[in-house]
């Protein structure tokens, strides 16, 4: 019997492509590829300026040190390094990440942190605790990639808030849970990255947060506080977390992985004791446990290294490519163009002129050898079409003000084609509620 003939018998389901397909659990079908891992074999194409990944500059790290970090761990802790370890993470490691969260007006006791494999997996973990398919989960509107791809592969049904240049608004937010409340579907978090948004760039404003957290305390609502950036500040003056505003209802998210190194995957989430210990069964499912080496490698580094002042230097050069962006895009941009002016972090999302499409230009740049992020992996409803998200933390100055300027050309381009042929940006698309499709 052929092969063929064997894949088409009556009964079987698949086909030549992959075989497996009628296997796979219904959540499988929210296990997409991102917009922003599409675009990364593009991206790293030597001729393209890549405004679009989010890579920290490791580079910037002493290398030769952290070198013989990992060394020191081998020769003075090698059988306990390359043992199992707890699924809560390493005790001194957890010690270390509450004088960490200091640095950000965060008193937690390390009983209460769970190590995870970056903020990722704290994200994934804390789904898997809370979500049944069908469960609403709010979300800010643009929001962060992965995190719309965790929360869909669990099946959740996704919301979004809008945001101004205070944050998320707080209205709109007392009005989703409202609604969600008389549906009879009570939501089961809302997930926000307060400190320079990715990808907006935004800060939520103090009085904005006292807002938001009103409301979700009103309503009984769990907050996911997503910061891994809040470190990362060059500009204007910290703000208060809002697990500090009303640590009874936050999970905090936290990571090394813009601060020391995303390779090394440390993480952690610090969740009321009940939740924490729900937390700890779940990673003990998923991994059994931790890598135990990479933990004792940050854990020495966290004792015998400057770290803050390590920290001041990616402040400095994050600083000065944020500052090259920005004065390139005032200087570039076409009138119509707008962008976010971050405090902090690693992006700014800019808004294309009335009947540009993002997604539809994206050829063009990459012809004009640049790269960035359509807006619409940014949604689960399909939006964002005219916006994008662009990222200053990789390139240096110079790349980024000569990325600027291939941008720049792409727009123009377009602009030139909506002129004589009219828009490629319907309001059906802008407005489709159809999830986003993925990039070739």
């Amino acid at each position: 019997m052929s092969a063929d003939h064997r894949e088409q018998q009556p009964g079987q389901q698949g086909s030549r492509i992959d075989p497996h397909v009628g296997r796979y659990a219904h959540r499988a079908q929210g296990m997409v590829a991102s917009e922003v891992r599409a675009l990364f074999a593009v991206a790293s194409r030597p001729e393209i300026v890549s405004l679009a990944g989010g890579m920290p500059n490791v580079a910037a790290l002493p290398l030769e040190q952290i070198g013989d970090l990992v060394k020191d761990v081998v020769s003075e802790e090698g059988p306990a390094a390359l043992q199992y370890g707890s699924a809560q993470g390493d005790p001194v490691l957890r010690e270390q990440i509450c004088d960490y969260m200091t640095l950000e007006g965060i008193d937690a006791a390390a009983d209460d942190v769970i190590v995870t494999v970056g903020s990722q997996q704290a994200l994934d973990l804390i789904t898997r605790v809370f979500v049944d398919p069908g469960d609403v989960v709010l979300t800010e509107a643009p929001t962060y990639v992965t995190a719309i791809n965790t929360f869909s592969a669990f099946q959740a049904d996704i919301r979004h808030v809008s945001m101004d240049d205070g944050g998320v608004d707080a209205d709109e937010l007392d009005e989703a849970l409202t609604r969600a409340a008389r549906e009879g579907r009570p939501v089961k978090f809302f997930y926000t990255i307060p400190n320079f948004q990715n990808p907006a760039g935004i800060t939520m404003t103090a009085e904005r947060r006292a807002a938001v957290m009103e409301v979700c305390e009103r309503h009984d609502v769990l907050v996911v506080e997503d910061n891994p950036y809040g470190l990362l500040r060059y500009d204007g003056e910290a703000q208060p977390t809002l697990y500090s505003m009303g640590h009874g209802n936050v999970i905090y998210l936290g990571s090394l992985s813009k601060t020391l190194s995303p390779g090394l995957r440390i993480g952690w989430a610090l969740a009321p004791a009940a939740v924490r210990a729900k937390l700890v069964l779940a990673a003990e499912s998923a991994m059994l446990s931790h890598s135990t080496f990479n933990q004792l490698v940050v854990r020495r580094y966290l004792d015998t290294f400057p770290w803050r002042e390590q920290i001041k230097t990616f402040n400095a050069m994050y600083g000065e490519r944020r500052d090259a962006m920005l004065s390139s895009l005032s200087a570039l941009m076409p009138e119509g163009c707008t962008w976010t002016e971050p405090e902090g972090g690693f992006f700014v999302w800019a808004t294309l002129p009335e009947g540009i499409d993002a997604k539809a230009m994206l050829p063009r740049a990459v012809t004009e050898r640049v790269a960035y992020v359509p807006g619409t992996g940014f949604y689960a409803d399909g939006r964002g079409r005219s916006s994008m998200r662009l990222s200053f933390c990789y390139p240096t100055p110079e790349q980024i003000r000569e990325g600027v300027r291939r941008l720049v050309g792409a727009i123009e381009g377009e602009l030139d084609l909506r002129d004589t042929f009219g828009s490629t940006l319907t309001p059906s698309a802008e407005g489709s509620h159809a999830p986003a499709p993925d990039l070739p």
